[in-house]
């Protein structure tokens, strides 16, 4: 079953930001290889194989239960903090649980919804690219952040960050769109970072070090009494 898994992650489709990379890649192996020899179709090849796994998006199945907060990306988990949203979101200058997630360039790096709700704010802000997995990323990179309004009225804020060797973040949502928890909202090119920002006073359940699965690993319960920092 575990080989399966892994072959299912390995082999699944492309994220269609990936198309363009791949036929360069493809181009480069057979038009490349045709005129100037092998080594260029070995290149060609190898690029194209690395995109193809890069860019893979493969199914995700949620939790089957409403008031959760689920991994909004793979990787590792960095940081587990209070901190203060980014400014330019305007959800106030109170402290809230902040749990950072770092992609390294072999994770998949689609970004899903954390919870279900209604894209309330797009902020996107240039900035540095300094190594994705450092605390100061979060303040000085480039970044996009979303706030997600649940139905409760209560906000979450996601942020997809730069890194060192990333150099494009790309948000398939506008201000106003309703989004499932786990959906597909974005993507990072090439090793990157993803913040979620929790709604004040809910405490994360996860910890420094721990793998999460976006769309599937569960970050928080939404739902009990709300407590202090």
């Amino acid at each position: 079953m575990a080989l399966g898994q892994s072959l299912r992650l390995v082999l699944a489709p492309p994220h269609r930001a990936g198309y363009p990379f791949i036929a360069i890649g493809l181009a480069v192996a057979v038009i490349g290889g045709l005129l100037l020899g092998s080594w260029l179709f070995w290149l060609g090849l190898i690029f194209t194989l690395f995109c193809l796994y890069f860019f893979r998006d493969p199914r995700r199945v949620p939790p089957d239960r409403e008031g959760l907060a689920i991994a909004p990306a793979d990787g590792h988990v960095v940081s587990v903090m209070p901190a203060v949203p980014p400014a330019e979101l305007g959800l106030g200058p109170a402290p809230r649980w902040r749990v950072a997630i770092f992609l390294s360039v072999m994770d998949v790096h689609v970004n899903r919804s954390p919870v279900a709700g209604r894209v309330t704010r797009i902020a996107y802000r240039p900035g540095k690219f300094v190594s994705a997995n450092l605390d100061k990323a979060s303040e000085d990179n480039e970044r996009n952040a979303l706030a997600l309004r649940l139905p409760d009225g209560r906000d979450v804020a996601v942020v997809q960050i730069a890194g060192l060797v990333a150099r494009r973040i790309l948000c398939d949502v506008r201000e106003g769109d309703s989004l499932d928890a786990g959906e597909r909202f974005g993507i990072i090119r090439f090793g990157s970072r993803t913040d979620l920002y929790l709604p004040e006073g809910v405490r994360p359940l996860v910890t420094v070090g721990q793998t999460m699965i976006g769309g599937e690993t569960v970050i928080a319960d939404l739902m009990p009494a709300r407590l202090p920092l």
